[in-house]
């Protein structure tokens, strides 16, 4: 039997899809904007008051402007390309997807970085106060669970992502934006 398809019919899915990213991509705006003005604050003449963790001094704490920056960027670019998908613009599906697909991308990549941040945060706290021992073996664990669930939390938005994705490039979707 021949599927057919409405023409102009919308999908609960996209306009979900599309306030959902709508209101992600506002908050993201909002909170790298107030970043930039806290970096700018933070790297003026107090900065010498406030300690960072080890890992985010030297090279990384260079790039954090451009970083928050980028962030902007990306979050702009998801803003115009969710509110292009609520309108149904084959454009900006195509956009959305690509965003999308950088998204996992950079949350496989960042996998390294939660990584090591966690242990900085645990090298800066064990040498700040060594703990006894039965202290540092419930903190181990707890530095065990932190890793797996923040790897569990990363491969399972990175397959939501990819399942927003093919959902966005099914026959039936894009017959909604031709």
């Amino acid at each position: 039997m021949p599927q057919t398809f409405n023409v102009g019919a919308r999908s609960i899915f996209v306009t979900i899809t599309a306030w959902v990213f709508i209101t992600l991509a506002a908050v993201t705006c909002v909170s790298a904007l107030l970043q930039n003005a806290s970096i700018a604050a933070w790297m003026g003449p107090v900065a010498g008051d406030v300690q960072p963790l080890p890992l985010l001094t030297g090279l990384l704490m260079g790039y954090l402007p451009w970083l928050v920056g980028a962030g902007l960027g990306v979050s702009l670019a998801t803003l115009a390309a969710a509110i292009g998908l609520l309108l149904r613009l084959d454009w900006a599906r195509r956009v959305f997807i690509g965003l999308l697909a950088f998204a996992i991308v950079a949350n496989l990549l960042g996998l390294w970085l939660q990584q090591e941040v966690l242990q900085s945060v645990v090298q800066s706290t064990i040498s700040r106060a060594p703990l006894p021992p039965a202290a540092a073996d419930l903190f181990g664990g707890f530095v065990t669970a932190t890793r797996a669930m923040a790897v569990a939390v990363t491969l399972a938005a990175c397959a939501l992502l990819g399942w927003i994705i093919r959902r966005l490039m099914s026959p039936a979707v894009r017959q909604e934006f031709a």
